[in-house]
């Protein structure tokens, strides 16, 4: 179980506060009418409720609940939780989520990521930015957001990653966005960060390795591409999907064509799973994803 209750991020309590709460259990009857009745019971109003039973035999729920200011939701909930062996979250609603974006060169998607917070659409904060190269220090500058360099060789690859970890616990990071980060994450780190790493990469492209993907796609005359976005694990690129987009491709595109669709797919992508996770539409159900849209 995870709280929010008292984040300094949090919006000053009024008369009633809204929350958003998730649950995980093994599946079984009576789950729905015992949250319920225990947000009842608190003179509280469920105003979305989402659930789903997964053939892994686990429950998903996530619901919005408006309750009176004084009510504790989440010692409400405990002995539900308790009594059906699951875990739940409390969190205000629409609080940002702190948040660290590692880059490196190019700028599309840490663009996305810092306009959309900026907009207001996007209920995150970052709190910096931290790349492998200097590039991306005027855009995030002019964002306000606070940029770090850090040159990552073999042999500055653990400092770096531990400088990583100082700013997790500094910045009270609860979400690390690889926004086009071009190095691999060692398994200590990726472990470290199991369920709260979210990555992008081009899909639905035939497999291309190593340098130009788009032009060996045009080269074989591709119809579609697209991007994936997922959790970061040990296994690279092959963590939990929590969203994907594509769109159809011709002979008329060049290699520079598509390129700038890729990039526009692979911001969007990411943005959307970031802001699915902010939300806390994201459960983990093994090695896939439940999302509550």
């Amino acid at each position: 179980m995870t709280s929010q209750q008292n984040s300094p991020d949090a919006p000053a309590l009024t008369d009633t506060h809204d929350w958003v709460v998730t649950l995980v259990c093994p599946d079984g009857p009576g789950i729905v009418h015992a949250v319920s009745g225990a947000i009842v019971g608190l003179g509280g109003n469920i105003t979305e409720s989402q659930q789903f039973s997964s053939d892994t035999g686990r429950y998903f729920q996530r619901i919005a609940v408006t309750t009176p200011a004084d009510a504790d939701l989440e010692a409400a909930l405990r002995p539900v939780a308790e009594q059906f062996g699951g875990e739940f979250t409390v969190d205000t609603a629409s609080r940002p989520v702190r948040t660290l974006v590692l880059a490196s060169k190019v700028p599309h998607c840490v663009q996305d990521l810092l306009y959309r917070q900026q907009s207001g659409w996007l209920p995150i904060r970052v709190t910096r930015v931290m790349a492998n190269h200097p590039t991306l220090e005027p855009l995030a500058s002019f964002h306000g957001i606070d940029f770090e360099h850090h040159p990552v060789t073999p042999d500055t690859k653990a400092a770096f990653e531990e400088r990583v970890r100082e700013v997790i616990e500094t910045d009270e990071i609860e979400l690390v966005v690889l926004a086009r980060y071009m190095q691999i994450i060692t398994p200590e780190l990726c472990e470290e960060l199991a369920g709260r790493a979210i990555n992008i990469h081009h899909s639905f492209l035939p497999g291309f390795k190593g340098a130009n993907p788009y032009r060996q796609a045009h080269a074989r005359g591709v119809k579609l591409i697209g991007a994936t976005a997922h959790f970061v694990t040990s296994d690279l690129d092959e963590g939990p999907i929590i969203e994907q987009n594509v769109v159809r491709v011709d002979h008329s595109h060049t290699p520079a064509g598509l390129v700038a669709i890729g990039q526009r797919e692979e911001s969007r992508t990411l943005t959307e799973a970031v802001k699915l996770f902010a939300e806390h539409r994201v459960l983990l159900d093994g090695q896939r994803t439940v999302i509550f849209r």
